[in-house]
């Protein structure tokens, strides 16, 4: 299962962030598998404001755990954190995917005209 987290750095965090890096950055080299995505949310003018992730998760009881492990996340670099679970349609993880769910919404389209 996707999971999108949106994760707001709190107010000051930059000393906090900058402390943490070094074990975030080497806990997500021993979890690589799970992430499909991860990097800074920047600012207008550069300035990092919090991080967005996405991870490839069993479910939420190993969301939970990875949250419970993940350096930012113990250090309590973040003021809010939204969770979203996605679906990949691209790049396609299977060939074809993309070209039958046109398909699929063509078909969809069709019904609700007629």
């Amino acid at each position: 299962m996707l999971f999108i987290l949106k994760c707001m750095d709190r107010d000051g965090g930059a000393e906090l962030r900058v402390r943490a890096r070094l074990p975030h950055l080497e806990f997500v080299a021993s979890r690589a598998q799970a992430f499909r995505f991860g990097g800074p949310l920047l600012g207008e003018d550069g300035v990092v404001a919090g991080s967005l992730m996405i991870l490839d998760l069993p479910d939420e009881a190993a969301l939970d755990a990875h949250m419970r492990s993940d350096p930012f996340f113990t250090a309590g670099l973040f003021r809010s954190v939204e969770v979203w679970h996605s679906r990949q349609v691209v790049p396609e993880t299977v060939a074809g995917a993309l070209a039958a769910e046109v398909d699929r919404q063509r078909l969809r389209a069709a019904e609700l005209e007629a």
